[in-house]
């Protein structure tokens, strides 16, 4: 005797917060192998709720400690869950929703995530996580938990954008007749596509001088500064009016995550890096050259909370000959033909340098064609 409990996230798991989550739970009574027809099972009750759990490195974060006047209350008829404890964080970082109801054979779970909230990210130093998370016990039986995971992407500045006060003038379908908060989902989602494709479309030239101490190596071009994960950072370099000989660069992808200072374990620690991309070249005798790195699709957007800080940046490091380009080659000792090869050893400098850049979130739905996650997860009571 057993209950199938299926959950499934209709449009895949990646979600822009602000959005509405809606999961459809179906109740089965499934055959066994030895039986011909089902046994009646009783549903004692189920409940459905989200939340966001919150972890941290003991050694890079210190939170403040736990109110103690706040505990986790199990009700008595035990038919409500709590999450876990984790995310409950006061102050900090909470993002919880819960609803109890009366469930059908299938019935939909539907939620607003907060807009404010913060976005699924698996840091060095912290992390966010979010579940929805489906409690269920069947009569006499004890009670069991279906956890589905999924993503948030979160867009900043998109809460400060009002929907039109005329709704005449918003697209509709008169053939079909939407749910109000269906509705507000799907012009939230539209109104982020849109500040999206009109942020990360701006180009415009921006050309930065590569200089060390002993002159002018070259020039780097590269046409926005602003993009979406999924997206290629392309970017050229003329090393053809350097004055220094450039024999090597390479150009690293990365992200930049910093704990706010209230938070900081110790003063001034240092930040934590990741590189998500990386091209090297040697060009020495080289006039131009260029590269492009792709932003992977399940990367985390820059953002900011209380807690912590994730910014992107485009981290360079160039090698330079202490030398004229000229003393570069050698000349063989051949007398019919003349063969240059390369000096065995040569005196060099290295710089490094890092470019800003704002990487932002993308369409959901294309973001859950490489998400980890699975749209439906299962369990049996």
């Amino acid at each position: 005797a057993m209950i199938e409990v299926l959950a499934k996230l209709g449009r895949g798991p990646v979600f822009l917060a602000g959005e509405v989550l809606e999961c459809v739970i179906t109740f089965t009574n499934p055959l066994s192998a030895s039986s011909t027809s089902a046994s009646s099972e009783m549903l004692a009750w189920a409940s459905a709720q989200i939340h966001c759990q919150f972890h941290a490195s003991e050694n890079r974060v210190a939170l403040p400690p736990s109110d103690g006047s706040k505990h986790d209350v199990q009700a008595e008829n035990e038919t409500v869950f709590v999450p876990n404890r984790a995310c409950g964080l006061g102050k900090l970082q909470q993002c919880s929703r819960c609803v109890e109801k009366r469930w059908g054979l299938c019935d939909s779970y539907c939620e607003t995530l907060p807009i404010d909230g913060p976005p699924s990210f698996r840091g060095q130093s912290v992390k966010y996580v979010y579940k929805l998370t489906i409690g269920c016990q069947r009569v006499n039986s004890p009670i069991k938990l279906l956890r589905v995971p999924f993503r948030v992407l979160v867009l900043h500045g998109l809460k400060d954008y009002q929907f039109p006060q005329d709704e005449a003038v918003a697209p509709s379908n008169p053939f079909l007749e939407e749910e109000e908060g269906l509705k507000k989902d799907s012009r939230l989602a539209d109104l982020a596509k849109e500040l999206l494709m009109v942020t990360t479309s701006r180009r415009s030239l921006h050309l930065y001088n590569i200089s060390n101490t002993r002159g002018k190596v070259g020039t780097f071009c590269i046409f926005k500064t602003v993009y979406k994960i999924g997206e290629d950072v392309i970017g050229t370099f003329n090393f053809s009016e350097g004055d220094i000989p450039c024999l090597q660069f390479s150009v690293s992808l990365q992200t930049e995550e910093s704990i706010q200072e209230e938070f900081q374990r110790r003063r001034g620690q240092p930040v934590s890096f990741s590189t998500h991309a990386r091209h090297q070249e040697a060009c020495l005798h080289t006039a131009q050259s260029s590269f492009s790195l792709p932003i992977p699709l399940g990367s985390t957007p820059g953002f900011t909370t209380n807690i912590v800080s994730l910014k992107w940046r485009l981290h360079f490091e160039f090698v330079t000959s202490g030398e004229s380009a000229g003393t570069c080659l050698v000349r063989g000792s051949q007398s019919e033909a003349v063969t240059w090869t390369g000096v065995e050893q040569m005196e060099v400098d290295t710089f490094s340098w890092d470019l800003p850049i704002k990487v932002l979130p993308t369409n959901p739905i294309l973001a859950s064609y490489v998400s980890q996650f699975s749209s439906t997860n299962s369990i049996t009571i």
